[in-house]
């Protein structure tokens, strides 16, 4: 017994876990890694490395970052709080509510739903990759350049012909929640940043978020952004659009905030029942049935066979990803001030090992 016993004390802690792998990215090359662990009411915060290259302040866990596509998660919640409301219906088409913004190439807006632009399976393809978005964007030479949301939408019906019916699969694409956000204006007459400010961010006190529509800089206690690509000396990038993937992931945030807003989604403080079920109904988003997609969340089968839900967010100097369980008891969340528009790097699969085996210890 006092083997045992012993042998589970060194067992490392769910915050030790993910310290080391905050450790592990920083030997990856990532300037900074912060996260956040939180059971119930206690939370514990790991840091490595520094959040400013050129002062060497360390990274700080309790600053702001921007969040990108978990910027997702708050526009398909404005969406199902209006459904519950009754103003509109997820079934709705995308024509019903912006007649000829999908009207070329093949795609027709009168065949796609609301319900369809929020799980992926609107067969709409990426703007993002297009020659015209992403060179400026990486290069960021013009952090204060405006896109009108209906201009990236044109730019991403112009890359290809449809190759899948509506419904039919699912394929991400942030054209999607581009669209998304231009449905919460037409429906309110305002756009996605003042509802989400309305419902989310001024009720449940998140003092430290925000969601930037014209100003590129970022104010306050931030983590500075960096891009650090083979062919290219490490550049701050701090100063970036917001224009370019608005309702689809311009927003700022901090570990506290996000995890405050998540806690209250997932346990239904935000949502009627019905909006609740719709929110949790995923499409398949891989092969082998482990990662589901609902409505801006996915759901995951992580290897030491638990569930959760999560998303992640990557844009032009930042990576972050939140893990939950289903009544938002457990979270997990980590975030590091390096992305140069690549995934699947070392730093960012030692980074997500190291938060999936932190939530899987909790």
């Amino acid at each position: 017994m006092g083997g045992a016993a012993q042998a589970n004390a060194a067992e490392p802690t769910p915050a030790e876990l993910l310290r080391s792998g905050a450790q592990q990215g920083v030997a990856d090359g990532y300037p900074g890694v912060i996260g956040m662990v939180r059971k119930g009411d206690g939370a514990q915060y790991v840091q490595a490395g520094v959040g400013d290259v050129a002062t060497n302040v360390p990274a700080d866990p309790k600053a702001q970052f921007r969040i990108g596509s978990n910027t997702k998660v708050f526009t398909s919640a404005v969406l199902l709080q209006l459904e519950g409301e009754g103003r509109l219906s997820l079934d709705d088409t995308v024509a019903r509510w912006l007649p000829g913004a999908v009207g070329a190439n093949g795609y027709d807006g009168g065949t796609i739903t609301i319900r369809q632009l929020l799980n992926h399976t609107s067969g709409l393809p990426e703007y993002a990759g297009a020659a015209q978005v992403a060179g400026p964007y990486l290069l960021n030479t013009d952090p204060k350049r405006a896109w009108a949301p209906q201009t990236l939408v044109d730019i991403a019906l112009a890359q290809r012909a449809p190759n899948s019916a509506p419904g039919e699969k699912f394929g991400y694409s942030n054209t999607n929640y581009v669209l998304a956000g231009m449905v919460i204006k037409a429906v309110t007459g305002d756009d996605a940043a003042t509802e989400i400010r309305r419902r989310f961010i001024e009720p449940l006190g998140l003092r430290d978020t925000t969601f930037p529509t014209t100003d590129p800089a970022l104010h306050g206690n931030h983590l500075h952004g960096y891009v650090r690509p083979v062919t290219f000396l490490t550049r701050d990038v701090t100063v970036s659009e917001v224009q370019i993937f608005g309702s689809a992931g311009a927003m700022v945030s901090t570990m506290e905030d996000l995890a405050t807003f998540f806690r209250a989604l997932m346990t239904g403080k935000l949502l009627p029942p019905a909006q609740m079920a719709e929110l949790k109904t995923t499409v398949p988003a891989n092969a082998d049935g482990t990662v589901g997609y609902g409505l801006g969340v996915q759901r995951i089968k992580l290897p030491c066979g638990k569930w959760s839900w999560g998303h992640n967010g990557a844009v032009l100097g930042y990576f972050s990803e939140w893990l939950s369980s289903e009544d938002g008891d457990e979270q997990v969340l980590h975030a590091n001030n390096e992305f140069h528009l690549l995934g699947g790097t070392k730093g960012q699969r030692d980074t997500n090992k190291a938060a999936v085996d932190a939530f899987c210890a909790l």
